[in-house]
């Protein structure tokens, strides 16, 4: 039986062709051969693109095309009579390949495979192989043809193609979770996993930003890749050169190999990894940020060899940081709305069981209002209403003004309606300056200054307040150090500790207010969250009241919470008290006891340097222009604008108006301008802080006024006012506003 009859269907080149490529033959030397010979033969030498490689039945090559060396590199001198096992990269084991491919040859009459092959240069190339048995005459196999070609920029499309589509299919699941879920842990976990598959890491971690009193580490949330064993036995990240950008939100950082990185290493005690940490070479971190500029966190992501984050590992996770963010703070809403729904739930279940029992009902509905009104809560909350709230104010407040000053003097009853309206307006003042006080977010401008001197100020206001039944007495420390402080709100806190001493002592009593320097050390800073160690100026005020219980003292910062009779205290005073203190880095503590009375503590850090001078202007009368000065007004809400226009131009300067920054920067290339009166928050993407930049290139050394209902960090970092930034609040009074412009233009504030 012939090897044709053997392999029926199987494709074996017949006699004419082994002539051509130099087999042994016994065919006739006639014309017609001998042209079809040098045909094939033709062919065999030019098919530049498709690799036709002869070889005996051990794999030794016996002919090599041109195309085999336009695609391979080698000649054919070079290839003759080695190998094709050659072609084969090393870690393939190209010897067994060649050889089962042979004997699918010899026993189907067809053998091959595709796969990496290589080049001379060392290059490598995705071909796909075909080899066939070559025939004599008498239907022998004599040899084989081996036909390749390259299909590298194919199979490196499918390759792409392949994972765009199991990109996608992540993104898909990930978004199909982020969507459904409120549960925080189940949507940080599921971003995290979906970053270690985007970006081939070995492990991933999401820390959240929660800092601690320095500022300097955060929490592990979650983890993915290894056990979260492995984490807990090593701190969490420090504020160091490769995690600060990060928590700070200043971009991805990706680094090919960490150990070269020249960020890497520089920070005590470790100066790099801990000793038993995962190994790192590759790292890859991306910040998570809300969608009120809040950093969140960031997703870590490693890997021990280097070289394995590409651009595409950082827009795929850049993009994937975006989606959690959104996820994260549709979370922290849907808590706060859940809470909101919880507590009007309880409220209104209080209101249908009410009972006999009113000390019980008090107390179930205080604890009602603590778990719902928690403190971050109520610091996120403030922050976002603060501003539109305080521009109604600004519109209620500026109109009463204007027209309480328009009013003749014999329209007494009108003037006494107006004056109830300012009245009320001005408490709700007073509520919004509260509640941004304990949420620590008031544009605090702090001074070095002497504590004795400001508290020997308020003597006279102490004792107007606390009338006649109270003795107050002072005693002011010698050699007292100085402090850092805004004066204004530490007036506002003093009076408030004072006010409620004199609350608690409703027959009279002694108020006692020292003050002294304190050291801090670092058994009492562990025991209480954001103290830190170091030296402090102290005030101490001491009343002889009816004092408090444990419970209460624990709770009496807590907002809203108030022991006073219903319609007699809005509970904001302490926390007021509460906020500002630690918003100027210091510490408040009470102590109290039934019957014995209460001290409250505050404690204000030392500062060094020269005391500032404290200016007392007489603002009585109401500063006019005088020089006919030109003020840019940018204001967005067209009401706020109307007043501050109108007021301005009552009190005779010249006024221009703009509703957003570009508009103002026009006004400002082709009019003199004295000041910008801005707000800071501003629409069409610049803020008043941008305007206020570009007014100083068009126009060197105008002045600028700022406003606003709520200070963000346009002009208010770490909660004080930048250096040299001048900034009226709303709402404003008219006087206010004058005397406020007036001390701008004439450089005197």
């Amino acid at each position: 039986m012939t090897e044709q009859e053997k392999h029926p269907g199987s494709s074996a080149v017949p006699l004419s062709m082994d002539y051509f490529l130099g087999l042994p033959t016994d065919a006739s030397d006639d014309r017609a051969l001998s042209s079809l010979v040098e045909r094939y033969a033709q062919i065999f030498r030019s098919a530049s693109e498709t690799v036709l490689i002869t070889m005996d039945t051990h794999g030794v090559i016996t002919g090599w095309s041109e195309g085999a060396h336009c695609v391979l590199g080698w000649s054919e001198e070079e290839m003759i009579g080695q190998s094709l096992s050659r072609i084969f990269p090393p870690e393939s084991d190209g010897d067994q390949l060649l050889k089962n491919e042979i004997a699918d040859a010899l026993r189907l009459g067809r053998g091959g495979s595709e796969g990496w092959r290589i080049r001379k240069s060392g290059r490598r190339l995705w071909a796909i192989g075909e080899t066939k048995p070559l025939l004599d005459d008498a239907q022998q196999t004599v040899g084989l043809l081996k036909i390749l070609r390259d299909r590298t920029d194919e199979h490196e499309a499918q390759l792409k193609l392949r994972e765009q589509t199991r990109i996608l299919e992540i993104l898909n699941r990930t978004g199909t979770v982020l969507a459904r879920e409120n549960n925080l842990n189940t949507i940080v976990q599921a971003v995290t996993d979906a970053g270690v598959a985007l970006s081939g890491a070995e492990f991933g971690a999401f820390f959240y930003n929660l800092t601690n009193d320095a500022g300097e580490r955060y929490t592990l949330y979650t983890i993915s890749g290894v056990p979260r064993e492995e984490f807990s036995k090593f701190p969490m990240p420090r504020n160091t050169a490769i995690f600060g950008p990060t928590f700070r939100g200043e971009g991805i950082v990706r680094s090919d190999d960490i150990m070269q990185d020249p960020r890497y290493g520089k920070n005590a005690p470790y100066s790099g990894m801990p000793q038993g940490h995962l190994p790192v070479r590759s790292y890859l971190a991306v910040p998570v940020i809300s969608r009120s500029s809040e950093v969140l966190g960031g997703l870590f992501f490693g890997h021990s060899k280097p070289g394995v984050f590409t651009d595409q590992s950082e827009r795929n996770l850049g993009g994937l940081a975006g989606e959690a963010a959104i996820a994260i703070d549709n979370v922290q809403l849907f808590r706060a709305s859940q809470m909101e729904i919880e507590e009007r739930r309880r409220a209104e279940e209080t209101l249908r069981t009410l009972n006999a029992d009113l000390e019980k009902e008090v107390r179930e509905r205080s604890e009602a209002l603590r778990q719902a009104q928690k403190m971050e809560a109520v610091g996120q909350l403030t922050g976002g209403i603060a501003h539109d709230f305080n521009n109604l104010l600004q519109i209620i407040v500026g109109n009463l003004d204007l027209v309480s000053r328009q009013l003749p003097e014999d329209m007494g009853r009108l003037r006494r309606a107006i004056a109830n309206a300012m009245a009320g307006a001005e408490r709700a003042t007073t509520l919004t300056r509260r509640l941004l006080a304990f949420a620590r977010r008031q544009p605090l401008s702090p001074k070095s200054i002497d504590i004795n001197v400001l508290v020997h100020g308020m003597s006279e206001m102490f004792h107007r307040v606390l009338g006649e039944t109270i003795e107050i007495e002072t005693v002011l420390g010698s050699g007292l150090w100085k402090a850092e402080v805004d004066p204004n709100e530490l007036e506002n806190a003093l009076l408030n500790l004072a006010v409620n001493a004199r609350d608690a002592m409703p027959f009279g009593g002694q108020l006692t207010i020292e003050t002294f320097n304190g050291y801090i050390d670092e058994i009492y800073a562990a025991r209480y969250a954001e103290v830190a160690v170091g030296q402090y100026v102290v005030i101490s005020i001491t009343d002889t009241g009816i004092g408090m219980s444990e419970e209460t003292v624990s709770r009496v910062f807590e907002p809203f919470f108030t022991t006073k009779a219903e319609g007699k205290g809005t509970g904001l005073g302490l926390s007021q008290v509460y906020g500002f203190v630690k918003q100027s880095h210091g510490h408040v503590k009470l102590y109290s006891e039934v019957g014995q009375g209460t001290t409250a503590k505050i404690y204000l850090p030392r500062v060094e340097g020269e005391l500032e001078d404290k200016d007392v202007k007489d603002v009585s009368a109401v500063p006019e222009s005088i020089f006919g000065e030109t003020i840019l007004v940018v204001e967005d809400d067209r009401d706020v604008r109307s007043y501050s226009v109108a007021a301005l131009s009552d009190l005779g300067y010249r006024v221009l108006e703009a509703v957003d920054g570009p508009s103002a920067i026009a006004l400002l290339a082709s009019h003199k301008v004295d000041l910008v009166f801005t707000d800071v928050v501003l629409p069409r993407g610049l803020t008043g802080a941008d305007v206020a930049r570009e007014a100083a290139t068009i126009q060197p050394g105008v002045k600028v006024l700022y406003t606003t209902g709520y200070a963000r960090n346009a002009i208010v970092h770490q909660g004080r006012l930048d250096r040299g930034v001048q900034l009226i609040t709303k709402p404003f009074r008219y006087s206010d506003l004058a005397a406020k412009v007036r001390a701008v233009l004439d450089g005197v504030t």
